[in-house]
């Protein structure tokens, strides 16, 4: 008898023990799906809005729209895609190696202090606004590279990128991709500064144990360890070189052209820049014109940041190695 209640009180299932939701956790939860939902519905109203009032620009005749000149909306926009990537490329060139470079000082070089202050200084370049990068770039980058373009020209002109007239005033795709690189140092710095203190402490300590150098456990460890979010700030970079306006509209002297003349006033113009100067005197079809460019650099600036994104959660693993 005591061996039959034994086994039906073993096959009895233990009494799970009741969950209490909280209402702050029902609120957090809530808030935070909404939060989810919010953006996405932003997106696909932006995307609505870009699809409805481009559409017409594309499927219309060319020769209703005076913006267009006559040819058709894709020859249109092809310089302003080109110019829009032309520029943006040359300026992470420029700001990706010394980014990581930067990045590299404050995370294993520089005394903690001396680290803090000028990690503060980097994140700092991001809260200035685009006109002020703008201003400096026309009134005061321009005018001192200008002497510099004359220069290349006489000594360089063989090559194509610096094949001249050069530029009277110093405004040209160069001089645009520099002060495009100053706005985006302080984004690649600050995701690749922390991705090198990611690195984790052991596989730091193994190489120096074996006798490598500072530099030599940097080429072999962190750098190899942090390639996926090195890429992926890369990348954060140059979608935020692709949007930018402003600042390139005021210093680039554009004329909407194909060229890879660096240092000539005949420059290519990017498709923000183009919008942010047709727009105050566009009117009719012309307005839906530059709004179906706009959606061109939306399509682009996703495919960027979702292949970034695509990265970051692919090296997932090392986030918070130390």
């Amino acid at each position: 008898m005591t061996q039959e209640m034994g086994g039906a009180s073993a096959k009895t299932p233990p009494a799970r023990p009741k969950v209490v939701v909280r209402v702050g956790d029902r609120v957090f939860s809530g808030s935070a799906r909404g939060a989810g939902i919010f953006i996405l519905a932003m997106l696909a109203a932006v995307s609505g809005f870009l699809l409805l009032e481009g559409f017409p620009a594309i499927v219309a005749d060319p020769e209703d729209i005076s913006l267009l000149s006559g040819q058709s909306f894709w020859l249109w926009v092809g310089p302003l895609v080109f110019g829009t990537f032309w520029a943006s490329a040359l300026g992470l060139l420029v700001a990706f190696p010394l980014a990581i470079g930067i990045a590299l000082f404050i995370s294993h070089y520089a005394p903690r202090r001396i680290a803090t202050t000028l990690g503060y200084l980097v994140d700092l370049l991001a809260a200035v606004p685009s006109v002020v990068y703008g201003l400096w770039g026309a009134v005061i980058l321009a005018p001192a590279l200008q002497p510099l373009y004359v220069w290349l020209e006489e000594n360089l002109g063989f090559i194509p990128f610096f094949a001249g007239p050069a530029s009277g005033t110093g405004r040209t795709i160069l001089t645009a991709s520099l002060v495009l690189a100053v706005m985006v140092l302080p984004i690649i710095t600050a995701v690749s500064r922390e991705v090198f203190l990611q690195t984790p402490v052991l596989y730091e300590e193994a190489a120096l144990a074996l006798g490598a150098t500072r530099w030599e456990m940097i080429r072999t460890v962190v750098l190899p360890v942090g390639r996926g979010g090195i890429i992926s700030a890369a990348m954060l970079g140059l979608g935020r070189a692709l949007g930018e306006t402003l600042a390139v509209a005021m210093v680039l002297s554009a004329t909407g052209v194909i060229s890879l003349n660096l240092i000539s006033s005949v420059n290519p113009s990017t498709i923000a820049a183009n919008v942010a100067l047709s727009f105050p005197e566009a009117y009719g079809l012309n307005v839906n014109v530059l709004i179906a460019s706009g959606l061109i650099l939306f399509a682009i600036t996703l495919v960027v940041n979702s292949v970034a994104r695509w990265i970051v959660n692919r090296r997932s693993e090392f986030s918070g190695a130390n």
